[in-house]
């Protein structure tokens, strides 16, 4: 017994450095790809082609990573997505049968296209990451969201009123209701919403796309973000509940059954209760969880992409929630020329 005691934390202490430490700056370099990619095309009108080329430069560098990677959450089935579908399998160790970490993924390679095509702040390059079974495979639909920071995880309730919720937040922060900002997304399905938060007295940020970013920012102190409400994707709801394990926030969720092929698309998941209020250990439930992501264009954590005469400069965030370390990376992309110089800020 005491052997296998041994074995297995020796096991887990080899997960976690894979994890924690050795692929979690490879997925730095997988978002960064995947942002400079989409940044070419910013502006340029073409929603399609700037997820199209995230798509492709984000599959392309996953294959060189040491690990045995599988999709949890992508782009849609194999017949709707020519890469990064669920279930591709991704990384070096299935080529090479190396013994390298099993790892689920899920991505969103451009969170905000429309943000990116038209060159609006808030587009990112996204992933998330655990060990085998660390994310729920959420179904394609609609999910009723609320996101707060830390402070507020245990004032508020998926399904008390929003004047209510509102309130609860207001007193962990020691602060007014009419201090609050609420990021909503633009939708004429959030009327209700909207005017039940500025009828409590609160402020209200709404944004066209990009609830994910805007989840992460609630969670972060200085960002004059205080909470994210309202539905948005599913898929986008596992990513940012990663995100929430890193940051000690917390995602309250629930999924929107409302059709026929969705009540059996969530049998086939295991899905027996529809009704389910979901946290962020629920939709991520991991031990070593790692969440990346590259800004495209201006946004509240990180820069857009800056193109300039010899090379490219990212701002990237990349957590891990083991070890508890949250990184902000600058890197600095040189052209391949003998004479580049590099500049400070």
């Amino acid at each position: 017994m005491a052997t296998q005691m041994v074995t297995r934390t020796s096991e887990e202490r080899a997960l976690e450095n894979a994890m924690e430490f050795e692929l979690a700056l490879e997925f730095v370099r997988v978002v960064e790809e995947a942002a400079i990619a989409s940044a070419h095309t910013m502006g340029q009108g073409d929603r399609h082609k700037a997820d199209q080329v995230a798509t492709e430069a984000m599959r392309h560098t996953m294959e060189k990573l040491p690990m045995r990677g599988t999709i949890v959450i992508g782009e849609g089935e194999r017949d709707e997505a020519p890469m990064l579908y669920i279930g591709e399998q991704v990384g070096a160790g299935w080529k090479d049968g190396a013994s390298l970490p099993q790892v689920d993924i899920a991505v969103d390679p451009l969170e905000g296209t429309n943000l990116c095509a038209t060159g609006s702040p808030g587009a990112i390059t996204v992933l998330a990451a655990s060990e085998h079974g660390g994310l729920l495979h959420a179904p394609d639909c609609y999910m009723e969201k609320l996101v707060v920071g830390p402070s507020c995880k245990n004032v508020v309730d998926l399904d008390a009123p929003v004047k209510d919720n509102l309130k609860g937040i207001a007193r962990a922060l020691s602060r007014d209701v009419a201090d609050l900002v609420v990021v909503v997304l633009d939708r004429p399905r959030h009327e209700k919403l909207i005017d039940d938060i500025r009828s409590a007295g609160a402020r209200i940020r709404l944004i066209s796309d990009g609830d994910l970013s805007a989840g992460i920012a609630a969670a972060v102190i200085g960002t004059g973000v205080h909470a994210v409400m309202g539905t948005g994707g599913a898929p986008e709801g596992v990513i940012t509940a990663a995100a929430m394990r890193c940051l000690n926030g917390e995602i309250f969720a629930r999924l929107i059954i409302d059709k026929p092929q969705l009540e059996e698309r969530i049998k086939k998941m295991g899905i027996t209760d529809k009704k389910k209020v979901y946290t962020a250990r629920d939709l991520a439930p991991g031990n070593h969880i790692i969440f990346a992501a590259t800004g495209v264009t201006e946004g509240a954590l990180m820069k857009g992409v800056r193109f300039f005469g010899e090379g490219t400069r990212t701002s990237s965030i990349v957590m891990t929630r083991k070890s508890g370390k949250v990184r902000f990376v600058e890197s600095i992309h040189l052209a391949k020329r003998p004479d580049v110089k590099v500049r400070f800020a």
